[in-house]
């Protein structure tokens, strides 16, 4: 019996050795299996539902593409034309092309397939962009290979930099051969001066003023200003320059009936708040400009609006109080009499002296400076009979735009998240606004959203037509990994693509929720606008900015629209091209339609948008949201945006911001 037992003991330890084995063997199988098996499961439920189980989680990501190859052979998904998607309330988010920086955008342009014959009224802009496309793409090549870089190079080598005279004199005759413009090579600094000498002309008729309106029954009215002007001819070329100081005595014909002297500045065809200098001397509370104040006197005490309350005048009369009147001095400037004036340029603004005597000066204003005052020009009613500049900077400083670029790492953008973002802002840019993408950098693109990747900005800009620029939009590009280049050739008329390319890298590289699109010289306060946006209730479509209602095109004038361009009477609600923004289901709306060549386009950014929302409302209602706070013209109290704001008050802008920790305007230009 214990022999038998024995057996059995033995025989039991071998099974049981075996069974493990077995089992062992059996777990190996299990995960070699797993290990195959797992990812193709997974890749055919993330193609199947990742719309749905994106609005459960919104952490999970849409399988990301594995080529440019399988993104080609995928198509974007098509929204449905009658009902909207009943599956879930959240539209199926676009797959991702990219995690990491790239250069060029992803907007798919095939121009080659596009009917330049087409006789509808957008075929103009469709034969633009075509050649645009077709001009930038030779561009890019160039661009990639070098060749562009190294002819730069050879022609920089052959360039020879000239000093500038340390001052300038020109004849009545020669500063009207020069189309009237003085050339100041470096600018303005401290001390510089200018002198004119010149003759107001006689008041003469004009039938349609600029500078007042006519009373009732009045044809016409006896008009006698000129104005001297400091302008940035060297600043950025295709725009109008930056008017510096706007200096503008009205002589007669100012809508006040007094003669006047106004005071300004432009920049970008905006103006700034004026100061007018009515014949008052400036209050004695009110701040200097390198202790002169602002405006002098020049007209009678005894004067109809004089101060004193004509109740005051009235009893000195009745007591028998003689009142000394005493008489100040003229009006500077006088119809057909010689005059001298002298600009000098100060610590804090500019002086003007006429005849000898102070008249007024003007606080320089933030985002001007003394070296941007490039040129003089001098237009109206007077004849000149010289101008002389004198102390000028004899340094020649570089009017490269790129000067403007710091090379710091500290300035670079951070990589892109491996999730979905919040909201993607695209900044619009021309290739040669240097200095405006600095100081968006410098400024609210320090934001700790933004440097945290929560929130992307990048800048989009087209192909520029000096080698040049693009060569240095490059440099640029690769340094700071914010850059997108849509590859054609930039027009004001095509700046609409740019806006569709921020469209599809919000939906495709970043997955955004929400899709900004704002102008390089808009302030941002990205809080401001992400709460803006998150009222609307969590999945539903939004189109959120300053909305134009009813507007018409202007038939007339330099912003005339032909009926070719715009057949109809009025425009559909639009949200001003400085500041707007967009769900991701509209966003991925444009970009479909773009690339399947069924998206009309029109020159005028902001209204093709209004147009484009407009068309997706007709399939799933969109939700308008106007706010004043996105400020089309200058800055407000409290604003989300700020527009028109040049390199120099977005710095200030942000300086304030992180002070104060509330928005305030720096000046009112």
């Amino acid at each position: 019996m214990k022999r038998g037992g024995g057996k059995l003991e033995t025989y039991m330890g071998v099974t049981r050795a075996r069974s493990v084995q077995i089992l062992a063997l059996l777990g190996i199988m299990y995960m070699i299996f797993m290990t195959f098996e797992v990812p193709f499961v997974f890749k055919s439920v993330s193609k199947d539902t990742s719309g749905v189980s994106f609005q459960n989680d919104a952490f999970v990501r849409p399988q990301q593409l594995d080529s440019e190859e399988e993104l080609q052979e995928k198509e974007a998904p098509i929204r449905p034309l009658k009902e909207p998607l009943r599956v879930s309330s959240v539209s199926p988010r676009p797959q991702r092309q990219m995690r990491e920086y790239k250069t060029l955008s992803g907007l798919i342009f095939d121009w080659r397939v596009l009917n330049s014959s087409e006789k509808d009224g957008f075929s103009g802009l469709h034969k633009s962009a075509i050649t645009a496309f077709q001009l930038g793409e030779k561009l890019w090549e160039d661009l990639k290979s070098g060749k562009v870089k190294l002819e730069v190079e050879k022609a920089a080598q052959n360039r020879t930099e000239l000093s500038c005279p340390n001052s300038v004199s020109l004849s009545g005759a020669q500063f009207v051969h020069k189309g009237k413009v003085m050339v100041l090579p470096c600018g303005l600094t401290l001390g510089s001066h200018i002198t004119l000498v010149g003759k107001p002309r006689i008041a003469h008729v004009e039938y349609d003023p600029k500078i007042s309106l006519l009373k009732d029954g009045d044809k016409s009215l006896m008009v006698s200003q000129f104005m001297l002007e400091l302008i940035g001819l060297k600043t950025v070329d295709g725009e109008d320059p930056p008017r510096v100081l706007h200096y503008n005595p009205r002589l007669k014909g100012d809508w006040s009936g007094k003669p006047v002297i106004e005071q300004n500045t432009c920049y970008r065809q905006q103006w700034g708040t004026s100061v007018r200098c009515e014949g008052w001397k400036s209050r004695f509370d009110e701040e200097t400009v390198d202790g002169l104040i602002k405006c002098e006197k020049w007209i009678r005490d005894d004067d109809s609006n004089n101060e004193e309350s004509r109740a005051t005048w009235w009893l000195s009369r009745l007591l028998s109080r003689p009142k000394k009147v005493t008489v100040d001095w003229p009006f500077p400037f006088a119809e057909d009499k010689l005059f001298v004036m002298t600009v000098s340029a100060g610590l804090e603004g500019y002086h003007v002296n006429v005849d000898g005597r102070h008249i007024t000066s003007f606080p320089y204003r933030t985002g001007f400076s003394l070296e941007d005052a490039t040129g003089l020009t001098l237009k109206g009613d007077i004849d000149v009979h010289s101008v002389f500049a004198a102390s000028l900077p004899s340094s020649h400083p570089s009017y490269d735009p790129q000067r403007h670029l710091d090379m710091s790492g500290r300035w670079q953008a951070p990589p892109l998240p491996n999730s979905p973002v919040e909201l993607f802002i695209g900044i619009l840019s021309a290739g040669n606004h240097f200095a405006e993408r600095m100081a968006v950098r410098k400024s609210w693109m320090q934001h700790r959203i933004i440097k945290s990747s929560k929130v992307v900005a990048r800048f989009f800009v087209a192909l520029h037509a000096r080698k040049e620029v693009n060569v240095e939009l490059k440099k640029e590009a690769d340094f700071f990994g914010d850059i997108v280049i849509v590859p054609y050739m930039d027009s004001y008329d095509l700046v609409v693509v740019k806006t569709v390319a921020i469209c599809e890298y919000g939906i495709r590289t970043v997955d955004a929720k929400y899709i900004m699109k704002c102008d390089d010289d808009t302030f941002v306060r990205v809080d401001a606008v992400i709460k803006e946006a998150n009222k609307i209730p969590d999945g539903g479509s939004l189109y959120v900015g300053n909305i134009n209602y009813y507007h018409k095109p202007l038939r007339s004038g330099k912003w005339a629209v032909t009926y070719e361009e715009w057949p109809e009477e009025d425009y559909p609600p639009y949200a001003n091209g400085p500041g707007y923004i967009l769900s991701s289901d509209v966003a991925h709306f444009i970009v479909s339609e773009f690339e399947k060549h069924k998206l009309r386009l029109f020159k005028m950014e902001d209204v093709s948008m209004g147009m484009w929302v407009e068309n997706f409302n007709s399939t799933r209602p969109v939700e308008y949201v106007h706010s004043l706070k996105f400020c089309q013209f200058g800055c407000i109290e409290d604003y989300y945006t700020a527009h028109y704001q040049s390199p120099k008050q977005m710095i200030c802008l942000w300086n304030k911001l992180q002070q104060l920790g509330r928005p305030v305007c720096c000046n009112m230009r």
